[in-house]
């Protein structure tokens, strides 16, 4: 059983610009190899689709899913856009909860990862699916009253610049629904990801599991979203114990179902199905035999729009 728990955080003072602008000056060095690095994370494709749906989708997708589903169904919006939906998770659960007359558009980056949300759906469903860059969406002002975002915000390049068009689509008194993974020891599974790739390429570690884990300080995405305009900011940790009958398949999904796959290709001598089976006893040497239960955390946050 998955036990939820929910434990509400009181914003601090407003985080100074002076204070933050002078933290991203001391970044600046590490900057474009930053970028560069959530970019290449954002490349879901190939095989990755189907990997990430079947074999992280139970295991780590699927609660904080039903989690966004429920908020967003309690806004009673009528034009919702979903970005970076990947394989659907999220989208299958807001069609559900959403009123029937609700617009639903869902859009990802990557083609791939639509097809396979497409998947969850019958014909004649109201659904519309479209490809779309966080970083410049493909519509009007004003076109929607909620955006939603599962576990999509860590991997835009320019966080601010992300946040900034997400308030331009936005209605006045709109909101922006979205989740962000804690850190990797809030996370174990992905520290344990991290680390095996690290045994296996010392000299030149896969960097994916840093990005989807490297933006946990909460400060900093309050900070980004009011620079972005956005107002009435709340946040909200969500923890769950969650349950992993299959130490197998969820492996797969940690090698398989994302671009660390490519990350150890491009690297050579090492067959990923070895990485697999090594993060595999990792797992069930910190959590015990399967079925065993793993420690999640992840942020949700709202923000409205002027």
């Amino acid at each position: 059983m998955t036990l939820p728990q929910h434990v509400g955080i009181a914003l601090p003072p407003k985080v100074s610009n002076d204070g933050w602008h002078h933290q991203r000056r001391t970044l600046e060095s590490e900057q474009f190899k930053e970028t560069s690095m959530n970019e290449q994370s954002s490349q879901f494709v190939g095989n990755i689709p189907d990997n990430y749906d079947q074999g992280l989708g139970p295991h780590i997708f699927h609660d904080y899913a039903e989690d966004l589903a429920k908020r967003a169904a309690a806004a009673n919006a009528i034009d919702v856009l979903e970005l970076a939906a990947g394989t659907g998770i999220v989208s299958r659960r807001l069609r559900d909860a959403l009123p029937a007359a609700a617009r639903l558009v869902v859009t990802d980056l990557n083609p791939p990862m639509l097809a396979v949300a497409k998947g969850k759906f019958s014909e004649g469903e109201a659904v519309e699916f479209a490809p779309a860059d966080a970083m410049a969406l493909p519509f009007e002002d004003a076109a929607f009253d909620l955006i939603v975002c599962q576990f999509g915000v860590m991997f835009f390049p320019d966080k601010r610049a992300a946040f900034a068009q997400a308030k331009r689509v936005l209605r006045s008194g709109g909101s922006y629904l979205f989740n962000v993974w804690g850190d990797m020891a809030s996370n174990p599974f992905s520290e344990i990801a991290q680390n095996v790739g690290v045994d296996y390429f010392p000299d030149d570690p896969p960097g994916f599991y840093r990005v989807p884990f490297g933006y946990s300080d909460t400060d900093a995405v309050v900070a980004d979203m009011e620079a972005a305009g956005f107002q009435e900011i709340t946040r909200e940790t969500v923890a769950f114990d969650k349950q992993v009958a299959d130490w197998s398949l969820f492996a797969r999904g940690l090698v398989y179902g994302n671009p660390l796959f490519d990350e150890i290709q491009s690297r050579g001598g090492v067959d990923p199905d070895e990485v697999m089976r090594s993060i595999r006893a990792a797992l069930q040497d910190r959590f015990g035999q399967q079925p065993a239960s793993m420690p999640l955390l992840a942020t949700v946050y709202n923000g409205r729009a002027p």
